[in-house]
C-alpha cells in the first residue's frame, strides 16, 4: 500500500478545535486520502493530529509494486469511467434522486466492468445531495440571519404583554424559513451571482452547487496550463466543518458560495465608496444628533411597576419620544442580527439591584448618550430603518411602534442576504489585492489585540486614581488642615492681642485644606468618569472586531480555496470568479467599517482628551485659589 504524504500549498491557521496549521512547503503524514467535505485528516511536522483544508496541500504517492490504476474520477462517484456514461433516452416524467449517503451512492453504480464505453455526450449526473444528507449530518447550518444573541432580561426591562404580543416571527408569513416567491432578475440588486435562469429566488437551503458571476479576476487566478481541455468534472469549494462559527452564522459562507439572493429594495442600499485612504462608507446625506435627558421614574398597572423612562430629542425631527432601557436592548439585538460586519456600539451594562438609585440612573444616561452619539454618527446604522423607527415612533402609539417592531424583525435582508444590499465600486482603480487586503486585515487585527490591551490597562489605572481621590487624598488634606486646625486652638490660649491675627491665619489655612480635600473628591465626576466611559465604549467595539474579521478571513480562504481548483483544472474561471466577486464585497464593506472605526476614534480621543486636560487645569486652578486666599491671610498678621 502507498504511504500517503502531502506537502503545504499555504499557510493555514487553524482557528477551531480539532484543525491543525500548516506552513508552506511543510510535508505532512496523511491518516487517508478520502475527503470529508473537503477537509483532510493528517499529522504536521510538530506531530499535531488533526483536520486540514484538502486544496491547501498537494497529496504525495510513493510508488507502489504495481502499476498505477487510472486516473481517478471524483470521489463522490469513483466508479465512473472517464468518458461518462452513453446517452439516455429522457424519462417520461424527471428524475429527482432520493438523498443517499456517499458511500450507498457509490456502491449502486455497476462496477467498472459492466459500464458502456465512453461516449461524446456524456450523461449529466444528478447533483449532489445536501450537506445535511451527507456523513456529517450532525452539523446544522443556522439559518441566515440568525444570530447568537439574546436580550438579556432584567426585572424591569422585561417584556410587557401591553407592550408586546405572544406572536412570534416565524408564525409570520414571508419570513426566511419558509418558502419565497421568484423575482425577476431585472429587479434584483447586488451580487447575488448570474444562473442560467433568469429569475432568483429566495432560499435557506444548503446547496453545494455554486452560482457564478461575468466578470474575470484580474490577475488573481490564472487559466489552466496550456494544452489541457476544460475540468472534466465541478469541484466545489468546500463548507466549514464547524457549523457554528461566525462565518457561517452570519451568512457570510452562504454569500461566498452564491447561495443568497432577493430582492433589494433601492432604500435597502449600502453604498462603499472610494475615499481619499481607501474604501469607505457613503457619508449619510441628513446628518443629525439625539440628546438623551431626563431619566424620570414612571410606573404602570396602579403603581405594581417602576421603570425609568428617558426623554430623546432627535434634530431631524424635533419631536421628542420616550424610551426604556428594554427600548434600547430590544433596537440593539436587532442592529447585530442585520448587520454582520458592522461593529454595532455596546449599551452599558444592567444591573440586578439599585435600578432606581440616583448615581446608577446619571451613570447609565451618559453611557446612553455615548452610545446614541456613535449611532448618529454611522452612515450606515444611523439610516436604519429599525432605529429611526426607535427615534420617530410616538411614544403613545402603541400599534405604530408594534407594527414598526415586527416589520423589523421579519426584515428579509439579514444574514446572506444582507451582503446582497452591498454596492462597491467597479472598475481597475477600485480593483483589490488579495495580498494587500490580507495585510491590511492583519495589522488592524494587531492593533485592535494592542488598543485592547491598552485600554484595560488605562482603565484600571483610571478607576484606581478616581478611588483614591475620592478616599485617600480627600482624607489625607482633611487630616493636615485638621491638625492646623488644633494648632489654632492652640494658639488662642495665648491672650496677647498681636497674635490673634495669626490664628486666624492658621484657622483659614486648616479651612481652606479641608475644602482642598473635597474639591479632590468631587474631581473624578468631571475628568475620570467621562474617560472610563470612552474607555468602556471602545472595549465593546473592540469585542465585536474578532467576529469581523473572522467573517472577512473566511471569505479569503474559500477565494484561495476556489484558486486551487482552478489551477488543477477542476473548477470553471466562471465559479472562481463569482467567489472572489462576492469576497471582494465582503472585503469592501470591512475595510470600510475599519476606516470609520478609526474615524471616528481620532475624533472621540481628541475631544476626551481635551476635555480632560481643561478640567484638570481648572481643578488646579481651584486648588491654587484655595492657597492664594490663605497665603493673603498672613500679609496683615
Amino acid at each position: 500500500m502507498a504511504l500517503l504524504r502531502a506537502r503545504a500549498l499555504y499557510d493555514f491557521k487553524s482557528e477551531n478545535p480539532g484543525e491543525i496549521s500548516l506552513r508552506e512547503h511543510e510535508v505532512l503524514s496523511l491518516c487517508s486520502d478520502q475527503e470529508i467535505e473537503g477537509w483532510l485528516e493528517g499529522v504536521n511536522s510538530r506531530g499535531d493530529r488533526g483536520l486540514f483544508p484538502a486544496s491547501y496541500v498537494q497529496v504525495i504517492r510513493a510508488p507502489a509494486a504495481e502499476p498505477p490504476p487510472p486516473a481517478p474520477a471524483p470521489a463522490r462517484y469513483a466508479n465512473l469511467p472517464p468518458g461518462g456514461f452513453e446517452p439516455v433516452a429522457a424519462p417520461a416524467t424527471a428524475f429527482n434522486p432520493p438523498p443517499v449517503h456517499h458511500q450507498q451512492q457509490q456502491q449502486q453504480l455497476p462496477p467498472p466492468q459492466q459500464l458502456p464505453p465512453p461516449a461524446a455526450e456524456p450523461f449529466l449526473l444528478p447533483p449532489p445531495p445536501p450537506l445535511a444528507t451527507s456523513g456529517f449530518s450532525s452539523f446544522q447550518a443556522t439559518p441566515y440571519g440568525g444570530s447568537s444573541y439574546q436580550t438579556s432580561q432584567g426585572s424591569d426591562d422585561d417584556w410587557d404583554d401591553d407592550w408586546d404580543d405572544s406572536s412570534t416571527v416565524a408564525d409570520e408569513p414571508g419570513v426566511l424559513d419558509r418558502s419565497y416567491p421568484d423575482y425577476d432578475s431585472a429587479g434584483m440588486g447586488g451580487g447575488g451571482g448570474g444562473t442560467s435562469s433568469n429569475r432568483y429566488r429566495l432560499s435557506t437551503r444548503s446547496d453545494l452547487s455554486l452560482s457564478s458571476r461575468g466578470s474575470q479576476l484580474g490577475g488573481h487566478l490564472h487559466h489552466p496550463a496550456s494544452g489541457t481541455v476544460g475540468p472534466k468534472s465541478s469541484a466545489t469549494v468546500s463548507r466549514n466543518l464547524n457549523r457554528f462559527s461566525t462565518f457561517v452564522k452570519s451568512g457570510g459562507e452562504a454569500f461566498v458560495l452564491g447561495e443568497a439572493s432577493g430582492f433589494v429594495k433601492d432604500g435597502d442600499k449600502l453604498c462603499v465608496v472610494l475615499g481619499p485612504y481607501g474604501p469607505e462608507w457613503q457619508e449619510n446625506p441628513y446628518p443629525f444628533q439625539c440628546s438623551i435627558e431626563d431619566p424620570t421614574k414612571q410606573t404602570k398597572f396602579k403603581g405594581m411597576k417602576s421603570y425609568i423612562a428617558y426623554k430623546l430629542v432627535p434634530s431631524h425631527t424635533g419631536q421628542q419620544v420616550h424610551r426604556r432601557y428594554k427600548h434600547f436592548d430590544w433596537l440593539y439585538g436587532r442592529l447585530v442580527e442585520k448587520f454582520p460586519v458592522i461593529s454595532v456600539p455596546h449599551l452599558p451594562e444592567k444591573q440586578a439591584t439599585g435600578r432606581f438609585e440616583e448615581d446608577f440612573i446619571s451613570k447609565r444616561r451618559k453611557g446612553l448618550a455615548w452610545w446614541m452619539d456613535h449611532m448618529c454618527s454611522h452612515p450606515v446604522l444611523a439610516q436604519c430603518d429599525a432605529f429611526q423607527h426607535f427615534l420617530t415612533c410616538p411614544s403613545t402609539d402603541e400599534k405604530a411602534w408594534k407594527q414598526g417592531k415586527r416589520k423589523a424583525e421579519k426584515d428579509e435582508m439579514v444574514g446572506a442576504n444582507f451582503f446582497l444590499t452591498i454596492s462597491v465600486p467597479t472598475g481597475p482603480p477600485a480593483a483589490l489585492d488579495l495580498q494587500e487586503v490580507e495585510s491590511q486585515i492583519d495589522g488592524f487585527k494587531s492593533f485592535t489585540k494592542k488598543m485592547d490591551d491598552s485600554t484595560i490597562q488605562l482603565n484600571q489605572t483610571v478607576s484606581e486614581f478616581a478611588r483614591k481621590q475620592v478616599t485617600g487624598f480627600k482624607k489625607e488634606y482633611q487630616k493636615v488642615g485638621h491638625s492646623f486646625k488644633g494648632l489654632s486652638q492652640a494658639f488662642e490660649m495665648d491672650q496677647q492681642a498681636f497674635s490673634v491675627g495669626l490664628n486666624q491665619a492658621i484657622a483659614f489655612t486648616a479651612e481652606a485644606y479641608d475644602a482642598i480635600g473635597e474639591l479632590f473628591a468631587e474631581q473624578p465626576r468631571l475628568d475620570l468618569d467621562p474617560v472610563m466611559d470612552l474607555l468602556a465604549l471602545y472595549q465593546g467595539h473592540l469585542a465585536n472586531f474578532p467576529d469581523i474579521i473572522h467573517v472577512q478571513k473566511g471569505a479569503l480562504t474559500k477565494v484561495k480555496e476556489s484558486k486551487r481548483h482552478v489551477e488543477e483544472g477542476k473548477m470553471e474561471l466562471q465559479k472562481a470568479n463569482g467567489i472572489q466577486d462576492r469576497c471582494n464585497i465582503i472585503s469592501f464593506a470591512t475595510l470600510a467599517e475599519i476606516h470609520h472605526f478609526h474615524k471616528i476614534r481620532v475624533r472621540d480621543f481628541k475631544s476626551q482628551m481635551q476635555h480632560f486636560l481643561q478640567q484638570q487645569i481648572l481643578f488646579f486652578q481651584k486648588v491654587t485659589q484655595k492657597l492664594e486666599e490663605a497665603l493673603h491671610k498672613y500679609d496683615s498678621v
